[in-house]
């Protein structure tokens, strides 16, 4: 069963490189050599943070010429750095979920080799509590993204899921992402992959980190082109 990992920077591409070239003029004037963006990571991580390079990203449309990864992280870093959320690695795992659940497959089951979909939070709670070890800690990280993703990136879908079937809301969502991000971070499994403070974060900050997604969900360029994903959450609507 697959764990989602802090690794969108080490998926940028070299599209990626020369945007941020395109986009950063050195101060002599000329572009950021590429191949020191790509060796250099505390210099890359300087320019991420650039207000310039945030704005550019914001102002790409349908077609990116850009990463998921690189387009997700940027929006997710400068989202959390608004709310005094510092930690990269942090933003880095995040903006990973982001890139991950823009897959239909990714979003319904945690693991790539079943094909048993798993479309509601109570389905996942059933299951994790027939699991142990290595899957119980993976669904748990798989609840607490899932959480996240459907409060943070699809709240007018939650909202409209609250008015019209009395479904449990945000701090339902907020309470659980929250425990289980909680629970990952306690887990063996953790430290083994260095991702407690990762975790743990999350689960102190679910609310806050919450409100920077659904800052950026009305931007993200993938809701305009990935039909199914709102298919899905179209299906989801429907009475269980």
């Amino acid at each position: 069963m697959k764990v989602i990992r802090p690794n969108c920077r080490a998926q940028f591409t070299a599209a990626d490189y020369e945007f941020i070239s395109s986009v950063l003029p050195s101060r002599d004037g000329s572009s950021p050599r590429l191949i020191r963006l790509v060796e250099d990571r505390e210099s890359l991580d300087i320019l991420l943070d650039q207000p310039l390079l945030f704005r550019a990203v914001l102002e790409l449309r349908s077609c990116l010429r850009v990463s998921l990864h690189f387009y997700f992280f940027v929006l997710v870093r400068h989202a959390l750095l608004r709310e005094d959320v510092q930690d990269r690695d942090v933003a880095d795992y995040v903006a990973e979920v982001l890139a991950e659940f823009s897959m239909l497959q990714r979003l319904r089951n945690p693991n790539p080799k079943d094909d048993r979909h798993l479309d509601y939070m109570h389905e996942m709670l059933e299951a994790l509590e027939r699991m142990e070890e290595e899957e119980r800690f993976a669904m748990q990280t798989h609840i607490g993204n899932y959480a996240l993703f459907l409060s943070g990136i699809f709240p007018g879908h939650l909202q409209r899921r609250v008015e019209r079937r009395a479904a449990p809301g945000f701090r339902f969502y907020e309470e659980l992402g929250a425990s289980h991000f909680r629970m990952a971070g306690h887990h063996y499994i953790a430290r083994r992959m260095d991702m407690v403070s990762i975790f743990m974060t999350l689960g102190q900050a679910f609310h806050i980190t919450r409100l920077a997604l659904n800052h950026l969900s009305e931007k993200l360029v993938f809701l305009e082109t990935d039909r199914a994903v709102r298919d899905l959450f179209l299906e989801l609507e429907k009475p269980e």
